[in-house]
């Protein structure tokens, strides 16, 4: 073996899985139950890691408060859930598509085909720092279940360079990613069910952290009333009809009186909330809102 092979073998996320050997002989119910004893180990092993992914969420906030920005970096599976995670925010919690930002190698192109080679290109990494833009408000987060990956590993180090906040998110102990990122959240998943499959666990754990990461932001910027997405953007029926119900469960009102407020008010579910609960009119409630952030708790208390 050469070193990089080695390397490879001591990868928790890379060795052999002894409980799901016989999975290519077993039948159908036998490999369900195989894999789903697999993915009930991902939450514990998230557990162990909650107060890195709270320090985490608390650094994140720090920047977006502040007008930073957010960005994902990753390559493979690891990509595509930072472009995922991104993509979600501004719908949910009505930010712009600036504020959260997902970077891979290759590009877009690379989200359906894999590129090739370009996730080993420290050099690369490095760069995109700078064709981003990135500066000491933003914050970066880098996602490899190795906690090797070049492209993720030259991301981090460029962002250091600028001051940018930096987390590391990977899937096995004592790797490169811990000595660049200022806090790594290592979720020991274990071997996968595949060997190597990280698309599996690892996968699993990291969407899981993505979440807590982004959601944890969001409430600390003032994105949330209670545990209501009250800034989201009501763009399309579905999301109206969701808004009318937000604006009525937070205030207590009618359906219809909740729906004729929130049209008023340009279906801006917190300018509503705060109209209803305040008995004031549309331009009152925003400059509420402004006086306090956005905090709705801060206005109602």
């Amino acid at each position: 073996m050469n070193s990089l092979e080695d390397s490879i073998g001591m990868l928790v996320t890379e060795q052999n899985n002894s409980d799901t050997f016989n999975i290519d002989i077993c039948d159908t119910n036998e490999l369900v139950e195989m894999i789903n004893h697999e993915d009930q180990k991902v939450s514990f092993a998230v557990r162990k890691q909650k107060r890195q992914i709270a320090e985490s969420i608390d650094l994140a906030a720090s920047r977006l408060r502040e007008g930073g920005r957010m960005f994902y970096i990753g390559a493979g599976t690891s990509g595509r859930l930072g472009i995922v995670d991104a993509s979600e925010c501004k719908a949910t919690y009505g930010v712009p598509g600036e504020m959260v930002q997902a970077i891979i190698p290759g590009g877009r192109d690379t989200i359906w085909d894999a590129s090739d080679g370009d996730e080993d290109d420290f050099n690369e990494g490095f760069r995109q720092i700078e064709v981003y833009g990135i500066t000491f408000k933003d914050i970066v987060i880098g996602i490899t279940a190795s906690g090797r990956t070049p492209f993720v590993l030259g991301a981090l180090a460029g962002a250091r360079k600028t001051g940018a906040a930096t987390v590391g998110i990977c899937n096995n102990p004592h790797t490169p990613i811990h000595e660049i990122a200022q806090i790594t959240i290592a979720v020991i998943t274990g071997p996968e069910v595949i060997q190597g499959s990280t698309r599996m666990k690892a996968g699993t754990a990291q969407k899981m952290v993505l979440n807590m990461i982004s959601t944890g932001a969001m409430v600390r910027i003032g994105k949330t009333y209670h545990n209501l997405m009250v800034d989201l953007l009501a763009n399309n029926e579905k999301l109206r009809d969701r808004a009318g119900r937000i604006v009525a469960q937070a205030t207590g009102a009618g359906e219809e009186e909740a729906r004729s407020v929130l049209r008023a008010c340009g279906y801006h579910v917190k300018t509503a909330i705060v109209c209803i609960l305040k008995a004031c009119k549309k331009e009152e409630a925003e400059i509420y809102l402004d006086e306090c952030g956005g905090f709705i708790s801060q206005i109602v208390k």
